[in-house]
């Protein structure tokens, strides 16, 4: 075969399996653009466009995620970014110059956000157009010498070529394949989902690019401390702690209310997973607007109450201990349940009790009084220690201590309901001389000296919840983006798409010949199969004839074989 018709050759097989695939031809993608600028923006949109710079782009935005759940974010938790600040005197500068303290509204990180969003725009529009095109199109004649594809395979009948033609139509149609005659040859596709699902994979990162901005736009995440019988309202003021995203408006926010109406906890007794929680629910009566119907309902972990657009999760658990505080002459100035917030898993507890208004003290002077408390639910005087053995009401114990003075409530500045200022007071001492402490059972008291009153431990121990109520406009959309991906990825990875020519002439001694030639995007071992089935049916409908050459096998059987080539 001379230099030409091997050229002829291999441009006859590339047209064969052209449009397999609506991917960017590499070279369209590479080489030195024309000077000028419209040359340069030219090559910048393909560079950007192409496939290999959204991966990288995703991939960049993958590791620009990372600083976001290493470092303290200002949006999550701004204390704990004024803790690194303080802990790390060097390294809070650079990190503020870098923007690493609110990663996901930084310059860098929205360039690379944006980029990503335009890349893969650049790369499915185009690509969606062609496909729309091969979809309204036929799939390309067969080429001249089928023997070059990768799967082949041929035998000689006495049946006529039009008879081998239409038989051969109705067959690849029949396997759900876009088939039609051209010439002498049936031309056939099959596999188009391949490039469905490759461009759905890709709007479905789309979606989620867009609901995850849209997500962080206009969210909202509350949380609320609750005790057995507390009500709430969704509003701003009524939250312990609230963080919204850039664009959220306090009208957004669903209008409901709940009440606590009991906290139930259980746990393994025994075993190795002594302590783990059974039944760790909130039953609540809730109702939505300002007028609904109220309902009740189980809040578990993991169950939220779904109310619109907003989910009501149960987070947290501890004991509030109903505490009486009475001034010298016996009047009750302080009684109510004190949430205790937990150190360990065992619900070993610690928290303040604040008396702001009400307590004279004994020479008639108007003071504040302050209580640190120490709560364990289960004590173990064998165990050694003061800390819980158990979360449940087992054997509950407090450990109070006393102050007086002035709390600090009335300076104007903030401070945390669990944390007692002992800058302006004065600790209570005993007998001793020692700073007054005592521990209490349920029941117990422990008087204040010089007839200053005295604190009670109630009977009554109440349960708190924590709530955490979240507004995610974007969560469903950003579901179905991830689903739609995970699918349209199976069906791009999966799904063969290849094209099948079977051409019948009229040999030279009047003997009908076969030929039959498959063609896939890239090597599979499916291909040959999938041929030498369709073959093995079309023979028995037009079945061989002698060779003339060979009388020893009359009938030849139409194995697929690789082609001449095939191997490169």
């Amino acid at each position: 075969m001379s230099k030409t018709e091997t050229d002829k050759g291999q441009e006859e097989l590339g047209a064969a399996g052209s449009q397999l695939s609506t991917a960017p031809r590499e070279e369209q993608l590479s080489g030195v653009p024309a000077m000028g600028v419209i040359g340069w923006i030219r090559w910048f949109w393909r560079q950007l466009t192409s496939m290999r710079v959204a991966l990288l782009l995703l991939l960049l935005l993958s590791l620009a995620a990372i600083p976001g759940s290493l470092i303290p974010q200002t949006g999550a938790d701004l204390n704990k970014v004024d803790d690194f600040r303080a802990a790390h005197k060097t390294l809070a500068p650079v990190y503020d110059k870098l923007g690493l303290f609110h990663v996901y509204s930084s310059v860098w990180f929205s360039a690379i956000y944006i980029l990503l969003f335009i890349s893969l725009i650049g790369c499915i529009v185009p690509r969606a157009w062609q496909f729309t095109g091969q979809l309204r199109g036929r799939p390309p004649g067969a080429p001249k010498r089928l023997d070059r594809l990768p799967a082949y395979t041929t035998w000689r009948t006495t049946a006529e070529p039009e008879e081998v033609r239409e038989a051969a139509l109705k067959l690849l149609k029949r396997r759900r394949f876009r088939a039609h005659a051209e010439g002498d040859a049936v031309a056939a596709e099959k596999g188009y989902l391949r490039e469905v699902g490759n461009l759905i994979f890709h709007i479905a990162l789309i979606v989620l690019l867009v609901a995850f901005a849209w997500g962080q736009m206009y969210k909202s995440d509350g949380t609320k401390l609750m005790v057995e019988g507390d009500g709430f309202s969704n509003a701003l003021p009524m939250y312990d702690d609230f963080k919204s995203g850039s664009m959220f408006q306090p009208d957004e926010l669903v209008p409901f209310s709940f009440d606590l109406k009991k906290f139930t906890g259980t746990y393994e007794t025994s075993g190795p997973n002594k302590g783990t929680p059974r039944t760790y629910q909130a039953k609540i009566e809730y109702s939505t607007g300002t007028d609904g119907t109220r309902k009740a309902k189980t809040i578990k972990v993991n169950q939220p109450l779904h109310i619109g657009a907003s989910k009501v999760y149960l987070v947290s658990h501890g004991y509030a201990p109903v505490i009486t505080v009475r001034d010298g002459k016996g009047k009750v100035v302080y009684r109510d349940a004190v949430p205790l917030l937990p150190l360990d898993g065992n619900v070993t507890s610690n928290g303040v009790v604040k008396v702001m208004d009400g307590y004279t003290s004994p020479k008639g002077l108007k003071e504040q009084l302050g209580f640190q408390a120490f709560f364990v639910p289960t004590f173990d005087p064998k165990a050694g220690t003061m800390m819980s053995q158990f979360p449940a009401l087992v054997n509950p114990l407090l450990a109070v201590n006393a102050y007086h003075g002035d709390l600090g409530v009335d300076a104007g500045i903030p401070q945390s309901v669990y944390q007692l200022d002992t800058t302006h007071m004065k600790a209570f001492k005993d007998d001793k001389g020692q700073l007054l402490k005592k521990l209490l059972r349920p029941g117990d008291s422990m008087q204040l000296p010089n007839g200053a009153g005295s604190i009670t431990f109630d009977k009554e121990i109440k349960q708190w919840a924590g709530f955490e109520i979240v507004q995610e406009p974007g969560s469903g959309w950003a579901l179905g983006g991830a689903i739609a991906a995970i699918f349209g990825l199976a069906g791009s990875l999966f799904i063969q798409r290849r094209r099948v020519w079977v051409r019948t002439v009229r040999g030279a001694d009047g003997v009908t010949v076969v030929e039959m030639a498959g063609l896939g995007r890239s090597e599979s071992a499916k291909l040959p199969e999938e041929l030498g089935d369709l073959a093995g049916i079309l023979y028995d409908q037009a079945p061989g004839a002698p060779d003339p050459d060979d009388d020893s096998s009359p009938i030849p059987d139409p194995h697929v074989v690789p082609a001449e080539g095939a191997e490169k």
